[in-house]
């Protein structure tokens, strides 16, 4: 084991200082992905987003007594050599490598920047490596097997990072004993128990350690700030609740807990996070990622009417439901400062929503339900999805329509991908539809929505190919669309809706519309 100095990052200023003569134990790395996922709209429309799980997770192993420093690739602007050259300064006594997306159920195209980093540190320094995230949750043999990471965590993390940092430190502690954790003895997988999940968050792990990160260095979406284009900095991502008991089978955000339930800090507990998110680092955009977060009525009231209490001047998205939203939650989530619903809409097809195990609500409930969020000042970002299983190129016009048609302030437009640890990425391995992860496909990146290589789910009827191509001109006649233009400029101004074009100048290069072109030249 190296028993170089420790480096740890002062939030004050660019430069890494020597703090104790010991190793570090834990640093949580972010890779930089932001680029090769989001190609030119990485500059200046995509989100810089704290990493959520990062900072959990320093704050229960700070509880248990470990040393622990985050390094954020992607908030410094660093790529793979520079990342990999930092860790080999830290020499922590385990490098762990936190895979999630923006989406938290997307971290699959997160997986090869991850990679490039630890084939670069494995080259420069003899220091154990770790992988966790909702992929090598779902995928921690084969995880295990292709990458080239010493140890795989399946399950949430805190407690298989515990238990291993503890058996690097005392060799005579089995790694058998570490829950969660998969290794390699003697040329062979061997994956252990899973690990209890939380279940105590308040005492367990009370909150995120932004004191371990540059707060000044985040910034939220364009669209969450489209009140005010100029202030997307500072920013905060805040987990108020894990997991999701729903069960729609192209997600696969319960993969790290095994169960579709959701367990939640207490209102007291959130606002605290709040005070010192606003009080300390001048934290007014905050994003709430919590896959469902309009579900629980006390919950959400609860955090609302402490926001309320102290008159903070907020401004937050969060998602929520079309049959969870209730005119008593509304009215409080406006005056606490939720200025944005996120609204997973997906299909304007009930037939195609059933198929995913969507929920029982008809076209008629998704409008009133949109009017509704909207006459309470709220506004609305719509997601859809286009590729589902029984989607046809009727199917996927019509939701097109629907999107036209509820002009929502914000939309977002994807293809159907069978993230491993989604039942849809079950359903496709037995039907042996094309995956990005086949041989000769692009492997972890084409599960990107943005990426060069995106390379979304075939249909019955209809090729990857035809999917992306309808998902992109989509994107360009709804954001181009003399309505919504319209809609921008009457409800934030002439300054929103030029952003909105230009942005629409960055049209994202792909490479099935690249293969498409060359066989026809």
């Amino acid at each position: 084991m190296c028993t170089k100095a420790c480096r740890v990052r002062s939030p004050l200023r660019n430069n890494w200082e020597v703090a104790v003569s010991k190793p570090l134990d834990v640093l949580l790395i972010t890779p930089p992905s932001r680029v090769q996922v989001y190609q030119e709209l990485s500059r200046d429309f995509a989100a810089i987003e704290p990493p959520v799980w990062s900072g959990l997770i320093a704050t229960f192993l700070r509880q248990h007594s470990c040393s622990v420093a985050i390094l954020d690739a992607e908030a410094e602007g660093l790529n793979h050599q520079q990342t990999a050259d930092r860790i080999a300064a830290i020499a922590p006594r385990l490098a762990v490598f936190v895979i999630y997306g923006q989406q938290p159920s997307a971290s699959t195209q997160c997986m090869p920047a991850g990679r490039k980093v630890c084939e670069i540190l494995t080259a420069l320094a003899d220091i154990p490596t770790l992988v966790m995230g909702t992929h090598p949750s779902a995928l921690p043999k084969r995880t295990l097997l292709e990458e080239p990471y010493t140890y795989v965590c399946q399950g949430e993390g805190p407690a298989t990072i515990l238990g291993l940092v503890i058996a690097l430190r005392a060799p005579q502690h089995s790694l058998r004993e570490v829950p969660g954790l998969w290794h390699m003895e003697k040329g062979v997988p061997v994956g252990n128990a899973p690990a209890q999940l939380l279940t105590n968050l308040d005492r367990e792990v009370p909150g995120q350690a932004w004191d371990l990160l540059d707060m000044t260095r985040y910034r939220a979406h364009n669209w969450h700030c489209f009140g005010n284009l100029e202030a997307r900095a500072p920013y905060a991502s805040l987990q108020t609740s894990l997991g999701c008991p729903f069960t729609c089978s192209f997600c696969c955000i319960n993969s790290p807990f095994g169960t579709p339930m959701l367990r939640t800090w207490s209102p007291d507990n959130v606002i605290a996070q709040i005070d010192r998110l606003v009080r300390d680092y001048g934290v007014t955009n905050i994003k709430i990622p919590d896959e469902m977060f309009v579900l629980n009525r006390r919950h959400v009231i609860g955090i609302c009417d402490r926001i309320i209490e102290r008159g903070y001047r907020l401004n937050i998205w969060a998602y929520a439901r079309v049959d969870t939203v209730q005119d008593e939650v509304l009215a409080k989530l406006a005056r606490a400062g939720f200025t944005w619903l996120g609204l997973g809409i997906e299909s304007g097809s009930q037939h195609v929503r059933d198929g995913v195990e969507k929920g029982r609500f008809v076209e008629r409930d998704i409008v009133a339900t949109v009017d509704k969020i909207r006459s309470y000042g709220i506004h609305v970002a719509a997601n859809y999805i286009f590729g589902l299983p029984d989607d046809t190129m009727e199917s996927m016009r019509a939701t097109l329509d629907l999107a036209l048609t509820l002009n929502t302030e914000w939309a977002n437009f994807y293809c159907a991908m069978a993230y491993p640890g989604s039942p849809l990425y079950d359903l496709a391995k037995q039907k042996h539809w094309t995956l990005p992860d086949d041989e000769g496909g692009p492997g972890w990146i084409g599960y990107s929505q943005h990426a060069y290589e995106c390379s979304p789910l075939p249909t019955d009827s209809l090729t990857a190919t035809q999917v992306l191509a309808f998902r992109d001109r989509a994107f360009m006649e709804y954001f181009t669309h003399p309505d919504y233009l319209g809609m921008l400029r009457q409800t934030f101004g002439a300054q929103v809706a030029t952003h909105v074009e230009g942005m629409c100048r960055h049209q994202v290069r792909r490479r099935h519309h690249d293969v498409v072109t060359d066989a026809v030249a």
